[in-house]
């Protein structure tokens, strides 16, 4: 079995939630975690008739066999983090490594308010201020609270000893390449690098334990909040297309602009990509919408995933054609 790591590939909002369910389900890993920076980050997921908002938990948790973990990377919102244990039911098989940080009140405020607010267009969940607190040294860890000692386990131990024992581990990422600390847009970006490397050492993943990267990239390019955007277009545009999307915490309208060649290629290098996840083309293409064969797929769709492998020189695998769990066409092996 193999190890396999999932990022966002512009600016978040890639359908990276959608495409982790899927292969939590199709590829039934032992353990799903999740790096990245904390639940400024949100992923949607669609199961039936039930929607499920996770700014917390791994998106992987529908797979009822599997553990879904926490790496020591990420800072957790405590009451944030068992609400979703609860409202998912994932009681018993959701577990956080002891140096997770933790946001409390203080971060909150100080996310809500002043230069990270008003220029930088913060989520307000507390995650840049408790994440700069941690470089600093004064962050409260998980270990320092009582009340967490139930869900507490080593995660880099959990996930590595998997893997020694040829199980599959599913590694999550949250926000995009370009909302990187080192890689994005400064200083319009998160508070950490949430690149592929940044979310394996988040978990305690070693380089030459790594199988797979596949980076997700979404049909177009969309951004939440400030921070550069090339070839933008404007609200009315994006509307006539079908393009006009909320953001899952902030709830704050995306901007949208076309496929950015340029920006994927950069994503491909800065991630080592071995596969390319494309989600929402049923928004570009609607009569693609709940294939899952490629076979199915118009020429005019197929032309524009082939022109997508031609230009990136990766192969498109995963490709999503709706909202559910399942409207995904596999190309995998």
């Amino acid at each position: 079995m193999t190890s396999t790591v999932v990022v966002g590939g512009f600016f978040g909002d890639e359908g990276k939630g959608k495409i982790i369910s899927y292969l939590a389900i199709k590829d039934n890993p032992t353990i799903i975690v999740r790096g990245g920076a904390g639940p400024n980050a949100g992923h949607t997921i669609r199961d039936g008739d039930k929607v499920y908002k996770v700014r917390m938990l791994p998106s992987g948790f529908l797979n009822k066999n599997a553990k879904v973990m926490i790496g020591p990377g990420v800072v957790i919102n405590p009451e944030v983090l068992k609400k979703e244990i609860n409202d998912f039911e994932v009681s018993g098989r959701s577990f956080i490594d002891k140096h997770c940080g933790i946001i409390e009140e203080t971060h909150l405020i100080r996310d809500s308010k002043g230069e990270l607010k008003d220029k930088i267009g913060s989520t307000g969940s507390g995650t840049g201020p408790a994440n700069a607190d941690r470089a600093m040294r004064v962050l409260k860890l998980a270990k320092d609270f009582d009340s967490l000692s139930s869900i507490i386990t080593d995660v880099p131990k959990e996930i590595n000893t998997a893997l020694s024992k040829n199980e599959h581990v599913l590694v999550e990422g949250t926000q995009g390449t370009f909302l990187s600390l080192w890689h994005g847009t400064y200083p319009f970006v998160t508070s950490k690098d949430v690149t592929a490397s940044g979310i394996c050492a988040d978990v305690g993943l070693g380089p030459t334990k790594v199988d797979e990267v596949i980076v997700v990239f979404k049909s177009y390019v969309t951004r939440v909040g400030t921070g550069p955007l090339e070839k933008e277009l404007s609200l009315d545009e994006a509307e006539k297309k079908g393009w006009s999307e909320f953001g899952t915490v902030t709830g704050r309208q995306r901007r949208a602009a076309d496929f950015d060649f340029d920006l994927a290629r950069r994503a491909i290098m800065l991630n080592g990509a071995t596969q390319i996840s494309i989600t929402k083309l049923d928004v570009l293409f609607s009569d693609c919408a709940g294939k899952t064969s490629f076979a199915e797929l118009s020429d005019d769709a197929k032309s524009f995933i082939k022109n997508i492998e031609n230009e990136l020189n990766t192969p498109v695998t995963i490709i999503g054609t709706g909202p559910a769990v399942n409207d995904v066409i596999d190309r995998r092996n």
